[in-house]
């Protein structure tokens, strides 16, 4: 059916003091697991809990691109190439890092706030073919209030993103694609006879006419990755 990832198996960073809580889905910083490097082009799925007034500082990437979904509460963010923005629940952000970019980002807000953000290499490299030359310079960009069952493609990076939100009882087919990663925001859903609850996610290879169906309210996020 797919490799099942829990989320209490997840990588844990906690800065108690600072109000950050960060659990990763991938080997990452000092949680080093060299058989959970990545799975295709998606290399981080961290779930970011932030408590009013903590944020991360300006801190550097480059060669990547970023796709934040915002669960609760506003993330503000700023960046080096003069993008500032808040970015709310039911919005989708993407920073392509290109060349390079330094960041910021925090809770400005009087409410906690929670965010998944999902790091994806581009499947051109620099120094590669000039069409695929992604180091060029950063791009910024917030969709807002993104639809269900809107795809939202990341060219660079051959893949697409999917936000499901399901019903009790509802089901959704899973994208037929070399790599399949779909992770559970909240709700639960279930896949074959596995239940999948709040921060599970599963890894499928070669998925091909597959379906999750909700036990009660769920929404989704499910990579198509080719």
């Amino acid at each position: 059916m797919g490799e099942v990832w829990r989320g209490r198996e997840r990588y844990r960073g906690k800065d108690a003091a600072a109000g950050i809580e960060t659990l990763h889905a991938f080997s990452f910083g000092h949680h080093f697991d060299p058989d959970n490097l990545r799975f295709g082009a998606l290399m981080a799925c961290n779930e970011e809990r932030l408590a009013p007034g903590a944020g991360f500082d300006e801190h550097p990437h480059r060669d990547v691109e970023i796709v934040t979904w915002v669960v609760e509460g506003e993330l503000t963010h700023r960046d080096s190439q003069g993008h500032a923005s808040v970015v709310r629940a039911g919005d989708v952000q993407r920073l392509s890092a290109g060349s390079g970019v330094r960041h910021v980002e925090r809770n400005d807000g009087a409410e906690p706030l929670t965010f998944v953000q999902m790091w994806l290499e581009p499947s051109c490299r620099p120094g590669g073919e000039p069409e695929c030359e992604v180091s060029g310079g950063p791009e910024y960009e917030v969709v807002r209030g993104i639809a269900d069952g809107t795809p939202y493609a990341l060219e660079r990076a051959g893949a697409v993103l999917h936000l499901r939100r399901l019903a009790p009882g509802e089901r959704s087919a899973l994208p037929d694609a070399p790599r399949v990663y779909a992770h559970v925001v909240r709700g639960t859903v279930r896949l074959d006879e596995e239940m999948l609850g709040p921060g599970d996610a599963v890894r499928i290879t070669g998925s091909e006419d597959r379906e999750m169906t909700a036990v009660d309210a769920t929404e989704l996020l499910i990579w198509e990755l080719r």
